[in-house]
């Protein structure tokens, strides 16, 4: 029977075991424990793993199989979606609130009252927004923040984090601004983590989880790359 393996803070941050220990069920649970030191993140998302928990447990670090995932290119542009951009008056911009972004996502929800992002989750993207690895999309409506995500870059992969609405389609008209601006730096994936039905209709599917690895060997290299407007 498999088991997750423990990380101590004094551990090396880049050391984590190999994704294919993950567990089955809970599905992709890898690792506990550790910290979310910048280090030890970066090290976590070059190999596909990323954490989360929630408040009162130790620090969960998850790598599914299979993983879900939107390629720029096959972004679903629906029609409704199109007439909301052309016509909500929707502003978007890059990387001009991180903290109100990060707020929004941490908003109770009415599906969800609790949160997963932790202050001390919060601390640490704030952290690599700082070095310049983490990055928002904020949509503005009316110069009021009505909705976005945010995430982090690191080469050609984005991996998106959380998003959120205060306005009804303002997380999708993000992510639509999210696939122009990979577009335009050629960026070669978003990460989704787990799939949705809200993210597969705009075009996301999952892929197994060494095809996963071997886009990232290819592509998530370097760090602290901007991600400037298209």
């Amino acid at each position: 029977m498999r088991s997750i393996t423990w990380l101590s803070p004094h551990d090396a941050p880049e050391w984590f075991p190999p994704a294919e220990q993950a567990l089955e069920e809970p599905a992709g649970l890898l690792a506990a424990g550790g910290d979310l030191s910048p280090e030890r993140l970066l090290a976590a998302y070059r190999r596909g793993i990323f954490p989360w928990y929630s408040p009162g447990q130790p620090v969960l670090w998850w790598s599914p199989d299979p993983r879900a995932v939107l390629f720029p290119e096959e972004f679903r542009l629906t029609r409704s979606l199109a007439k909301t951009l052309r016509n909500a008056g929707f502003s978007p911009s890059v990387d001009r609130d991180f903290a109100a972004v990060i707020d929004g996502c941490a908003a109770p929800r009415a599906a969800s009252p609790g949160t997963w992002i932790t202050r001390e989750m919060r601390a640490a993207y704030l952290r690599l927004h700082e070095l310049g690895h983490a990055h928002s999309v904020e949509v503005w409506h009316g110069g009021q923040l009505a909705g976005g995500l945010y995430g982090v870059r690191l080469g050609g992969v984005f991996f998106g984090e959380s998003m959120f609405s205060a306005m009804r389609d303002a997380s999708k008209a993000a992510l639509a601004h999210l696939v122009a601006v990979c577009r335009s730096h050629a960026l070669a994936v978003i990460d989704c983590q787990l799939p949705s039905r809200h993210l597969e209709s705009l075009g996301s599917r999952s892929i197994p989880r060494s095809q996963f690895q071997a886009l990232l060997a290819e592509h998530a290299h370097g760090g602290g790359a901007a991600l400037t407007p298209p």
